[in-house]
């Protein structure tokens, strides 16, 4: 049976899973920063909704083949690290505050949401909440619903923050060198997070 305190534990990790630094916010900050908060929606979305199918498929069973074939840990570390390292890269294009007709865009909507797959804290996330907090028996798919709808509703305003941190720095990147400095720091934490990845 779902009961208050197994909601508000759900709502608790859910929150602190989603607000704290990971390759998701630290993208999301760069592209406020570069492409301004309204232009940003969409990155969120696709990372709200990409979640959401993720932990659906983990609830399915995929999060299962991790446990059977440990090899596709080995793989997902693999393409998670070089997509990590190519955005990283992209950062440092970034030379000047994008506007609709500059170069570069924001990620779109399916583009953040199939990041998710490849994105190594996302699958923590996703497996070890449907691990402690779903039911077994008839209570099992009510569960995973649960645990997918609270990290929308949480998840959500809880990256929104990079995102408009991200915009509240655009005011202070209008020099070229400040900007370039910005984004070869935000370049050199995504890079981090390769490290982190591959830390048991």
């Amino acid at each position: 049976m779902i009961s208050l305190e197994l909601i508000l534990a759900v709502a608790l990790f859910a929150f602190v899973t989603s607000v704290t630094p990971g390759p998701n916010n630290i993208m999301l900050t760069a592209s406020g920063a570069n492409f301004g908060f309204k232009r940003t929606l969409p990155h969120i979305a696709g990372i709200i909704t990409g979640m959401g199918l993720l932990n659906v498929s983990v609830g399915l069973g995929l999060g299962a083949l991790f446990t059977q074939f440990p090899v596709l840990q080995q793989v997902l570390r693999v393409v998670g690290s070089a997509y990590l390292l190519w955005l990283a890269y992209k950062l440092l294009s970034f030379s000047a505050i994008s506007d609709k007709k500059a170069e570069g865009k924001p990620f779109s909507l399916v583009q953040a949401a199939a990041f998710q797959y490849i994105n190594p804290k996302a699958w923590i996330m996703v497996i070890s909440a449907n691990a402690s907090f779903s039911l077994m028996g008839d209570g099992y798919w009510w569960s995973v619903l649960m645990i997918t709808t609270i990290y929308a509703v949480v998840g959500t305003p809880s990256i929104m923050v990079w995102a408009g941190f991200g915009q509240y720095m655009r005011q202070f990147l209008g020099q070229q060198n400040i900007l370039r400095l910005f984004n070869i720091t935000m370049a050199v934490l995504t890079a981090l997070c390769v490290g982190f990845i591959w830390m048991d």
